[in-house]
């Protein structure tokens, strides 16, 4: 009776974790995915190659951040003729 108990116990330990990992590690796609996580293809960034997309890529960054300079100063220049001028404010 001794030895089957013990060959009973070291198969529990050896058996139990392999079944946790078989339990846990199949499927998983399924299981624990969620769906839509990861952006698809037309959504992420593409990474132009050719020199003609180089060219229309740095172009279009130029004219984004002229477009944001002209906004930037105009709103300053805004500012400023709203301030009075600092001998008036004393």
């Amino acid at each position: 009776m001794g030895l089957n108990l013990e060959v009973f116990k070291f198969g529990m330990y050896v058996m139990f974790p392999i079944g946790i990992m078989y339990y846990f590690g199949t499927n998983l796609d399924s299981r624990f995915g969620v769906p839509d996580f990861w952006p698809k293809a037309e959504h992420s960034n593409k990474l132009p190659f050719e020199r003609d997309e180089i060219d229309a890529e740095l172009q279009r960054l130029r004219a984004k951040r002229l477009y944001l300079r002209d906004k930037r100063l105009a709103e300053q220049g805004h500012q400023q003729q709203q301030q009075p001028p600092r001998d008036q404010q004393e």
